[in-house]
C-alpha cells in the first residue's frame, strides 16, 4: 500500500486525525453533480476512528445548485466474519447511541416488521435515532404526489409514518437489529466499561453467496491457479516436512499492518504448552505507524465442546498462572462487573496479572476519547473502574476471572499437575446454535471437530 512520504520517515494513508498534521489527507476531485449536471467538488479524508477501523470520508457540493451531500465507506479490509447487533431500546438514552453503518448494512425494527435492506442506503456515522429519523425522511419523500396519484398507499403510509414517530418518543421498548455481512458495523455501549445489557452481538461465518455480494471469490470460482502451482510458493509433499522441525524455530513472513496497511514482518513459532496443545505464536511490528501485536492461534482444530474456565484469584501466586486465551474466549470478572467479548483483546498467551493488565491498558488507551465526547457520567465510571483495577493488581481483592471459549481453545496452568487444582473449575459444554454459527460449523460434520475432552489444564 502506497504511504506518503517525508523527511525522516513515512507516513501511513490511514492516519489519526491530528490539528498539528503536516500533510494532511484530505484529496479534493472534481465530479458531476447528480442533481443538477454541473461539476461540483468532492472532499475524500481518508482516517481511523479510534478503536473501530479505517474508513473515508466523502463531502460533495456543488456551487451551482448547492446541493451537498455525505457519506461513509470502509477503507479497510473486510471482516472475517460478519456481525449481528441486537439493540433493545428502552429509553432516550439508547436513542442516542452513536451507530457506524457500512453500505451492507440491514436494520430492522422487529415489532413493526419493518426492515432497510442492505445496499439501499449509503454508509453513515449517525445514532439509533438519526436511523429512523433517516426512515420517516425517506417515506415523506414522495407522499405530496403519491397522495394524489395512490391516495390508499399513502394513507397506509401516513399510518406508518406515525408508528415510526412514536419509537422517537420511546412511548413502549422496541428492538433493532443490525446486520453487516462485511463486519463493518458499530454500536455504541452507554455503560463503558461495563457490560451492555441491551445489547447482543453474534459474528457468524458468511456463506458463499454473501462472500460474493462482498466481491470475494476463491481462485477456483475466478479460473485462476493458486499461487503454489505457479511456482511462487513450493509445495510440500508429504514426508517432506513434520511439524517437530518448526519448533524452537522463528519463521519470517511479509505481511500488511493490519493499522495502516504498509508492509511490514511477522515473526511466527510453534511452540508446545504442556498438558494442553501446540500453539502458533505470532509478533507483528510496524515501523510506520508504531503498531505492534502479538497474537496466539491454537495449532489443533476446533475442540468438540466449548469450555468454561473459573480461576479463583486469592493471592500474588495466582497472577503467575499462565493463561491462554484464544480469540474466541471471552472473559468475565463477576466482583467487577467486568465482561470483555470475544475478539476484543485478541488471542494472546500470558499470565493471569497479564490479561488484567492488558484489559486495563485498552481502557486508559481510550482516555483522549473519553475526554474528547464523553459526558461526566462515563468519564466517572471510566475512572472508577480503573481504580478498581489498581486496587485488584495490587492483590487486595480476591476474585474470579472467567474464561467462555465456546471453540475450546483457551487455558489455564495447574499449580497441581497432574491431581486437579482446587483453584480451577473447569466445565465442558455443548455448543448452541449461535456458538456453532459464529464458528462457521453449522455445516461441517462432527467427526471433523477435534476432541478435548481429554485435555488436561
Amino acid at each position: 500500500m502506497e504511504v506518503f512520504k517525508k523527511s525522516g520517515g513515512s507516513l501511513p494513508i490511514f492516519r489519526n486525525l491530528a490539528a498539528d498534521d503536516p500533510e494532511p489527507e484530505t484529496t479534493e476531485i472534481e465530479s458531476l453533480c447528480v442533481n443538477c449536471g454541473e461539476n461540483g467538488i468532492t472532499r475524500l479524508l481518508l482516517t481511523k476512528i479510534p478503536f473501530y477501523k479505517e474508513v473515508v470520508l466523502m463531502s460533495f457540493e456543488c456551487e451551482h445548485c448547492d446541493f451537498k451531500n455525505n457519506e461513509i465507506q470502509r477503507g479497510g479490509k473486510v471482516g472475517e466474519k460478519g456481525v449481528r447487533i441486537t439493540v433493545h431500546v428502552q429509553s432516550e438514552r439508547d436513542l442516542n447511541r452513536q451507530v457506524v453503518k457500512s453500505d451492507y448494512t440491514s436494520v430492522k425494527i422487529v415489532e413493526l416488521d419493518f426492515e432497510i435492506p442492505a445496499q439501499s442506503q449509503k454508509g453513515e456515522i449517525t445514532t439509533v435515532e438519526g436511523v429512523i429519523d433517516r426512515a420517516i425522511s425517506g417515506l415523506q419523500q414522495d407522499q405530496p404526489l403519491r397522495r394524489i396519484e395512490d391516495p390508499t398507499t399513502a394513507a397506509q403510509i401516513d399510518e406508518f409514518l406515525t408508528k415510526l414517530l412514536k419509537l422517537k418518543s420511546v412511548q413502549s421498548p422496541f428492538t433493532m437489529v443490525f446486520e453487516d455481512i462485511s463486519g463493518n458495523c458499530f454500536i455504541e455501549n452507554p455503560c463503558a466499561p461495563l457490560k451492555d445489557p441491551r445489547t447482543e452481538v453474534v459474528r457468524f461465518a458468511r456463506n458463499v453467496d454473501q462472500d460474493h455480494i462482498l466481491g470475494i471469490y476463491t481462485s477456483t470460482e475466478i479460473g485462476v491457479q493458486p499461487q503454489s502451482d505457479l511456482g511462487l510458493l513450493k509445495k510440500i509433499e508429504a514426508g517432506d516436512f513434520v511439524l517437530e522441525d518448526l519448533h524452537g524455530e522463528v519463521l519470517h513472513f511479509p505481511t500488511q499492518c493490519p493499522d495502516c496497511g504498509t508492509n511490514c514482518q511477522t515473526n511466527m513459532k510453534v511452540t508446545n504448552i504442556p498438558y494442553f496443545k501446540e500453539v502458533v505464536i505470532m509478533a507483528t511490528n510496524c515501523d510506520a505507524c508504531g503498531h505492534r501485536s502479538n497474537e496466539v492461534k491454537p495449532g489443533g482444530g476446533i475442540g468438540r465442546k466449548g469450555i468454561r474456565i473459573e480461576v479463583k484469584v486469592r493471592s500474588r501466586e495466582d497472577f503467575s498462572r499462565d493463561v491462554l486465551k484464544s480469540e474466541t474466549c471471552s472473559l468475565e470478572v463477576p466482583e467487577l462487573e467486568l465482561s470483555v467479548g470475544p475478539y476484543a483483546l485478541g488471542g494472546r498467551f500470558t499470565t493471569v496479572e497479564g490479561l488484567l493488565v492488558a484489559v486495563k491498558e485498552q481502557l486508559t488507551s481510550q482516555a483522549t476519547m473519553f475526554i474528547d465526547s464523553a459526558d461526566d457520567e462515563t468519564k466517572n465510571r471510566v475512572s472508577k473502574f480503573v481504580a478498581e483495577l489498581d486496587v485488584l493488581l495490587e492483590g487486595n481483592k480476591e476474585i474470579t476471572l472467567v474464561l467462555d471459549d465456546p471453540a475450546g481453545n483457551s487455558y489455564v496452568q495447574s499449580f497441581t499437575p497432574p491431581v486437579p487444582d482446587s483453584g480451577i473449575t473447569i466445565i465442558n459444554y455443548e455448543r448452541t446454535y449461535a456458538h456453532n454459527e459464529e464458528l462457521g460449523l453449522n455445516d461441517m460434520k462432527t467427526e471433523n471437530y477435534e476432541t478435548n475432552d481429554n485435555q488436561m489444564h
